[in-house]
């Protein structure tokens, strides 16, 4: 199993980010809600993954992680802020969401702890770690190996 998993870390990650920015576009233009400015950032982190591991998937680039990581790191730090803005007294300040929709809106609420902050950051998690696996192996496979003379 982890072997299947090694050899398509890129499919899995392209599942994961088109499964997020559909999730995201189903909220907005479906059911109406309103992405406040933090739901954005993530946003803007996201989606360019979608159309980044199409590319590498189709085109077999094996260096994507390279690419991918700084966009899924930042999004796992901007999901989790949010994550702790909507469910915890740590942040008390206005901040970045001071204008338009609050950042502290929960538009849903299943099973008492899954937001759309933690959708985010569960999609930003699994793209991070296998992007890690993809190194991983590409490296096990001799691809990165340093050339000796």
């Amino acid at each position: 199993m982890s072997t299947f998993i090694e050899r398509n870390s890129r499919i899995f990650a392209l599942i994961v980010a088109w499964t997020a920015t559909l999730g995201s576009l189903y909220f907005s233009e479906i059911a109406h809600f309103v992405p406040c400015t933090l739901c954005w950032y993530q946003r803007i982190l996201m989606y360019p993954l979608s159309l980044l591991l199409l590319i590498a998937v189709l085109r077999q680039e094996k260096q994507i992680a390279y690419y991918v990581l700084p966009f899924s790191i930042l999004g796992i730090g901007f999901s989790t802020y949010h994550y702790l803005l909507q469910k915890t007294q740590l942040f008390n300040h206005g901040g970045v969401c001071s204008a338009g929709i609050p950042c502290t809106t929960t538009w849903i609420n299943w099973f008492g702890f899954v937001t759309i902050p933690f959708l985010a950051l569960i999609a930003f998690i699994l793209i991070t770690f296998l992007m890690l696996i993809s190194i991983t192996t590409d490296e096990d496979d001799g691809e990165w190996a340093p050339e000796t003379e």
